[in-house]
């Protein structure tokens, strides 16, 4: 099989990495270099790292777009809109990390461990040029355990993409599609702003916060802190590591230890 794939996240990689093992990768687009750190370094996508470690041609221009024979093009966490005369040009195909129509957008990960739901799923759909509203071909439900992270959920569906399209691209003519019933619902871009954290909340919705973000942010005894993780013991939020700003990450023993506090006061 002769395929185009399109992505740019560092999980989308273990995916395309085995469709390369199976089948002639034609060319890849992800989105371009972008600044990164404080020295604003241009850096690439770790989906155009891989690709030139394999000599894989490489594209950072949607309209550069060409067929070139190849039987599908393949779509994941890619960023980028695909126009309509260009999703006209071959079949389109794309994986999405949601039970759709629930979570269409960018953010369905996130979205779905911030909100504490148990189960996602993966959906393997046609290209529209309505954003996630394709026909489905299948969809794979999975469990999201109590303490998952983004990255430990991002594994998750890797893993359970790579068994459905070993299933699809072996005998393509047997799966048919069906529409996608219900009412979508939409998912956001997180920014740094979503990461403050409000004390007001339950413990369990701040938990979720940080495994979803990666950070919460706040002030502890008015030092400006990233909680990195927690957890839920009998009912309470228990700090398990955090890094003050300008330091390096640090468990909370050692950060109240080195604080001496007498009392440790949240938000403040």
């Amino acid at each position: 099989m002769k395929l185009v794939l399109m992505g740019t996240n560092d999980f989308v990689v273990p995916v395309f990495d085995a469709l390369r093992k199976k089948h002639d990768i034609v060319s890849v687009f992800t989105r371009a270099p972008k600044p990164v750190g404080r020295k604003q370094i241009l850096t690439p996508s770790p989906v155009q790292i891989w690709a030139e470690t394999h000599g894989i041609p490489v594209h950072n221009k949607i309209r550069e777009f060409e067929p070139n024979g190849a039987d599908y093009v393949f779509v994941m966490s890619y960023g980028v809109i695909v126009p309509d005369d260009i999703l006209s040009q071959s079949r389109f195909i794309n994986i999405h990390p949601s039970a759709l129509p629930k979570y269409r957008g960018p953010s369905p990960i996130r979205t779905a461990i911030k909100n504490g739901d148990e189960k996602s799923a993966v959906c393997l759909m046609k290209m529209t040029h309505e954003c996630d509203a394709g026909d489905i071909y299948m969809c794979r439900e999975f469990d999201i355990g109590a303490d998952d992270t983004n990255d430990v959920v991002e594994n998750k569906v890797s893993e359970i993409s790579i068994e459905m399209l070993n299933e699809f691209f072996a005998a393509p003519s047997e799966f048919h599609t069906t529409p996608q019933t219900g009412t979508p619902t939409y998912t956001k871009k997180f920014t740094g702003a979503d990461e403050i954290i409000d004390w007001s909340k339950s413990p369990i919705e701040i938990h979720n916060l940080v495994r979803a973000l990666g950070a919460g942010r706040t002030k502890i005894n008015g030092t400006d802190v990233k909680i990195l993780k927690t957890k839920i013991e009998n009912g309470e939020l228990k700090i398990l590591e955090l890094q003050p700003a300008g330091k390096k990450p640090m468990d909370w023993k050692s950060f109240v230890n080195g604080r001496q506090c007498a009392e440790i006061k949240y938000g403040k």
